[in-house]
């Protein structure tokens, strides 16, 4: 999953950033609003920390804009993250269209558990657990198993796999899968997305994902 972080206390943004990556997140920052309207622009997300006290704006707006369609995704999940914990605030933000509304300080075990119930919402016929064929996995739990048995997988090799079994049969292209599970520091011409599938057919079995050539990958739904 990628996550968008709109933080301006640096330290904070920065303690996000690594705790969310070391967690199997692909997570990208932003300073301030505009910045964030620019990355959601280019990028696709699915969730947003949203802080309501920006440099040149408010998270409020940016939440009504994202609602309106104005930025990024309509359904992206957008979780607010203030100091300002008033009942009015936490009334207003949820109004504007947030999912969620956690007042600082709050402790990195809390959020990440209120971000896991968030991207179980199914939003875009997505759930927390995925089934294809004899292939399951756990979106919650962070987990895979292969015919009951476990596998051990990195982050990357995870992430690919969760956005290659929500389209099972469909061709993902390489850029496609670069934009959903790495970061904005991602260099869009490095073999990364090629190794990972590589190392990930390996652990599934051969016949698991299908290079179509020119096109991308596929899932296969069967017959592996």
């Amino acid at each position: 999953m990628r996550l968008l972080v709109v933080e301006d206390e640096e330290d904070l943004a920065e303690g996000l950033r690594v705790g969310l990556t070391r967690t199997g997140y692909a997570v990208d920052v932003a300073v301030d609003a505009t910045e964030a309207y620019d990355r959601l622009t280019v990028n696709e997300y699915d969730l947003m920390l949203l802080d309501v006290n920006l440099p040149d704006g408010d998270g409020f707006e940016l939440c009504r804009s994202v609602r309106a369609g104005e930025a990024g995704n309509g359904d992206l999940r957008v979780l607010m993250l203030t100091a300002r914990g008033g009942l009015d605030d936490r009334v207003r933000g949820l109004d504007e269209g947030a999912d969620d509304y956690l007042v600082k300080p709050f402790h990195l075990a809390e959020l990440q558990a209120r971000i896991r119930a968030l991207l179980r919402r199914d939003t875009n016929g997505t759930t927390a657990r995925l089934v294809v064929g004899e292939l399951v996995l756990d979106t919650a739990r962070h987990t895979v198993a292969l015919r009951g048995k476990a596998l051990n997988l990195t982050n990357k090799e995870f992430g690919v796999l969760e956005y290659l079994m929500t389209r099972p049969g469909h061709v993902v292209s390489s850029e496609e899968l670069l934009e959903h599970v790495w970061d904005a520091n991602a260099d869009p011409f490095t073999q990364t997305v090629r190794v990972t599938v590589g190392t990930l057919r390996r652990k599934l079995g051969e016949g698991s994902i299908e290079t179509v050539v020119g096109r991308g990958y596929r899932l296969r739904e069967e017959g592996w």
